[in-house]
C-alpha cells in the first residue's frame, strides 16, 4: 500500500499549527476545485487535498497519522504497512469512502462494524442479527442542494464452512438533499447477514461536508468573503459573486465598511422548507503599490477628506 504524505500534499511543515494547515488547504483547494478548474487532473488534486485536510484538521486523527508516519511512512519507495495492532485500534474490518478517498485513507481511518446481540428467531431457534456497518461519506457542498446518488464500496464479515471471511459489497445510496455535516443516513438490511433466521444488519453513512475553498458553513447558511477595492467600498459598485448554483450580481452601497455583512436570501444550503441564506462579508483590499501618479491621488484624497478613523479614541 502506498503511504500518503499529507503534509507534502498540502505543502506544510509537519509542525504547522491548525491555522496554517487550513490556510494551505484553502489556497490549494481554490487552485484545484472542480467548479473553478474543470478537468480530471484538477479534480484528483482537489480530492487529495481534501483527504489530507480531513485528517490533519482533526487533532485525534492527526496524532494517529503522525504515529503512522513515524512508523515508517516517510521511507521512499517502501511498501507501507501499519504497526502491529493498528487494525484492532480502528474497530475491526475497515469500511471505505465510496471511492472518494484513497485506499490508504480507507484502510487507516475508515469506519468499522458495530456488534449486535443475539435473539430467538420466529421459528424458535437462536439467531444473531447481522452486524451494522458504519461509513463516513464525504460530500461536496454542491451535492447537498438535491438528492444525490453516491457509490459505496465496503467489506462485510461472512461465515461459511471454512470459517470467517470478508466479502466486498457495492451499491448506490441516495443522500437526501440538505443532509447536514455529521448527519446519518440509514440503509436498512445492507450490513452483514444475520445467522439463522435473524435479519441482516444496517449500513449507516455519516455525512462529512468537504471544506469548500470559498464558502464557510454556519448551520444552513453560507459565508463568503468578498474582496473590494477601496473605491468600490467608498463609491458603491456592482460585483459578481459566486454561489453554489451560479453567479449573481451583488450591489455594494456607497460608504460600505469592511466586515459588513450583506444577506442574500435563499442561496445557502438546502433545509426543510427551502434553503438557508448566503452572507457576503465585505473585505477592503488595498491595491499593490502604484506609480507616482497614483500616490499623488492618494495624497490628494488624504488632504481633502478631513477624515480621522481614530477620532473616537479621544486625545
Amino acid at each position: 500500500m502506498e503511504f500518503k504524505d499529507y503534509y507534502k500534499i498540502l505543502g506544510v511543515d509537519p509542525k504547522a499549527d491548525a491555522a496554517a494547515v487550513k490556510k494551505a488547504y484553502r489556497q490549494l483547494a481554490r487552485k484545484t476545485h472542480p467548479d473553478l478548474n474543470p478537468g480530471k487532473e484538477a479534480e484528483e488534486k482537489f480530492k487529495a487535498a481534501a483527504e489530507a485536510y480531513e485528517v490533519l484538521k482533526d487533532p485525534e486523527r492527526r496524532a494517529e497519522y503522525d504515529e503512522l508516519r513515524e512508523h515508517g511512512g516517510r521511507r521512499p519507495g517502501a511498501d507501507f504497512k501499519p504497526p502491529p495492532g493498528w487494525q484492532s485500534r480502528n474497530s475491526g474490518a475497515q469500511a471505505e469512502f465510496g471511492g472518494d478517498f484513497s485506499d490508504f485513507f480507507n484502510s487507516m481511518f475508515g469506519g468499522g462494524f458495530n456488534a449486535s446481540g443475539g435473539s430467538r428467531s420466529a421459528s424458535g431457534g437462536f439467531g444473531m442479527r447481522g452486524q451494522d456497518v458504519e461509513i463516513e461519506m464525504p460530500i461536496f457542498l454542491e451535492e447537498t442542494l438535491a438528492d444525490t446518488q453516491k457509490p459505496v464500496a465496503y467489506e462485510i464479515p461472512m461465515r461459511d464452512h471454512s470459517g470467517m471471511r470478508s466479502e466486498r459489497k457495492s451499491l448506490k445510496v441516495t443522500i437526501p438533499a440538505g443532509t447536514p455535516d455529521g448527519g446519518r443516513v440509514r440503509v436498512k438490511g445492507q450490513g452483514a447477514p444475520g445467522s439463522g433466521d435473524a435479519p441482516a444488519g444496517d449500513l449507516y453513512l455519516h455525512v462529512r461536508l468537504v471544506p469548500h475553498p470559498l464558502f464557510d458553513v454556519e448551520g444552513h447558511n453560507l459565508l463568503l468573503t468578498v474582496p473590494l477595492a477601496p473605491w468600490e467600498a467608498a463609491l458603491g459598485a456592482k460585483v459578481t459573486v459566486p454561489t453554489l448554483d451560479g453567479k449573481i450580481s451583488l450591489t455594494i452601497s456607497p460608504g460600505s465598511q469592511a466586515g459588513q455583512k450583506l444577506r442574500v436570501k435563499g442561496r445557502g444550503l438546502a433545509r426543510k422548507g427551502g434553503r438557508g441564506d448566503l452572507f457576503a462579508i465585505l473585505k477592503v483590499v488595498m491595491p499593490p503599490k502604484g506609480n507616482s501618479a497614483a500616490d499623488e491621488l492618494w495624497k490628494e484624497l488624504a488632504s481633502g477628506a478631513a477624515f480621522d478613523p481614530r477620532a473616537q479614541w479621544g486625545n
